[in-house]
């Protein structure tokens, strides 16, 4: 029998229950007000990190950033730059701005990488699932025809075949962080 090794050595953290260390920045980040220090969208809305903090979209009051543990190559978190908790505490302008990000990013992802399908959704609250219930954010999900194989099923494994910063590299409109910074 021929057995292929897959390596994914970025999903150890998660299977350990490791906290990523944040990046240090150049200079002192520039928190929102209201932001929550300890939350990772909030630290990568306030620091000049956009490449280190895996953000692909800055616009004006919401960003786009890599899912450090992606359910599938390309999952990426579309948050209000604000730190909110509930839709209720989002203005007419951040709505907004929300779904035109997961409405580009949607068709970034098509464009760039192919993708076919799409799962989209927002957990509210911890007992719905949120991982992060004080910072609203959508997960965009891409999905490929056969993108289901035997790993899940057989041994409980999912294969992520492209490294972050290889997807950064892909997402970001041209892979530096001053125009990764600007909505295209």
């Amino acid at each position: 029998m021929n057995h292929e090794q897959l390596w994914a050595p970025w999903r150890l953290g998660y299977i350990k229950g490791e906290k990523v260390a944040p990046p240090e920045p150049a200079s002192e980040p520039q928190w929102l007000d209201g932001a929550d220090r300890a939350c990772f969208i909030c630290r990568s809305v306030a620091e000049d990190l956009d490449r280190e903090n895996l953000l692909v979209l800055r616009g004006e009051l919401a960003v786009t950033i890599l899912n450090r543990f992606p359910y599938n190559n390309g999952h990426l978190l579309v948050a209000p730059k604000r730190h909110a908790g509930r839709l209720d505490e989002l203005t007419a302008g951040e709505h907004s701005e929300l779904m035109a990000a997961l409405s580009q990013m949607i068709l970034r992802l098509e464009e760039r990488m192919n993708a076919e399908g799409f799962n989209v959704g927002l957990n509210l609250g911890r007992l719905a699932g949120a991982g992060l219930p004080g910072h609203l954010h959508w997960h965009i999900v891409p999905r490929w025809n056969g993108d289901t194989n035997f790993m899940p099923t057989l041994a409980g494994i999912k294969v992520i075949p492209q490294s972050l910063e290889s997807l950064w590299e892909l997402l970001a409109p041209s892979g530096n962080s001053a125009e990764a910074s600007r909505p295209s």
